[in-house]
C-alpha cells in the first residue's frame, strides 16, 4: 500500500514518497522516511517488505560509500543504478532474495543532466522521465503522461506532484495522509516541506 512518486527534468527531479508504514491491515507508523541519501546529488528511494527496505537500501548505500572512498569520486546515478540492479538480481537468485523496488535519481555532473531509474523487485531497470511504484501508479501514471514536459520549472514539477497525490487522495481506497518531497539539482539534495493530501482536497 506504499506509493513512490519520480519526475525526472532537464536539470532536476522531482521526488515523492509516503510516509506509512504498514503491516497486514495495521499502521505501524505515519512518519518514515524512505528515501536515502547515496551520495550529493543521488538518492534512492525504496518501498516493500518493511525489513527488505532498510537492509538493502544501507547496504547500498554502505557500498556506494565505500566506492567513493576507495576510489576518490562518486558513482554516477546510471553506474550506481546498474549497480544496485546487479546487487538485487544476485539476491533474487540466492536462499535470501530482497522484495524491494526501487527509484533511483540524482544529477550527473558530467552530463549536466538529471536521471531517474525504475528497478523493480525482480531486477528490471529502466531510465524514464517519470516513474511510479506501488498502488500509486494507477491513478498518477496517466497524470504524468498528460502534463509532463521535460522543460518544466521547479515549482511546476512539485506542482504535478500534488496534482498526482491530490488524485492518490481522492481515488484511492488506503490513506496515505502525508508524502515527504525532494528535489535534487546540480547545487544538491532539497528539501521541501511535507504535502499533506487532505489540504489539497481542501
Amino acid at each position: 500500500m506504499e506509493c513512490l512518486l519520480g519526475i525526472a527534468f532537464k536539470d532536476f527531479v522531482v521526488l515523492a514518497t509516503d510516509r506509512n508504514v504498514c503491516h497486514s491491515i495495521v499502521v505501524v507508523k505515519k512518519d518514515e522516511d524512505k528515501m536515502f541519501k547515496l551520495g550529493d546529488r543521488l538518492m534512492m528511494l525504496v518501498c516493500g517488505e518493511p525489513g527488505d527496505t532498510i537492509q538493502f537500501a544501507e547496504f547500498i548505500a554502505k557500498n556506494i560509500q565505500l566506492y567513493k572512498m576507495r576510489n576518490g569520486y562518486e558513482l554516477s546515478p546510471t553506474a550506481a543504478a546498474n549497480y544496485t540492479r546487479k546487487n538485487l538480481a544476485d539476491f533474487l537468485r540466492s536462499r535470501t532474495p530482497y522484495a524491494v523496488n526501487i527509484l533511483m535519481a540524482g544529477f550527473d555532473k558530467d552530463s549536466a543532466e538529471a536521471e531517474l531509474h525504475y528497478i523493480d523487485y525482480l531486477g528490471t531497470l529502466a531510465k524514464l522521465p517519470y516513474a511510479a511504484h506501488g498502488y500509486g501508479s494507477f491513478f498518477s501514471l496517466s497524470i504524468m503522461d498528460r502534463h509532463y514536459r521535460p522543460d518544466m520549472s521547479q515549482e511546476e514539477g512539485i506542482e504535478l506532484l500534488k496534482k498526482c497525490i491530490k488524485e492518490l487522495n481522492h481515488r484511492f481506497l488506503v490513506n496515505l495522509p502525508s508524502f515527504a518531497i525532494k528535489v535534487i539539482d546540480a547545487n544538491g539534495i532539497h528539501t521541501m516541506p511535507d504535502v499533506q493530501a487532505a489540504a489539497l482536497s481542501a
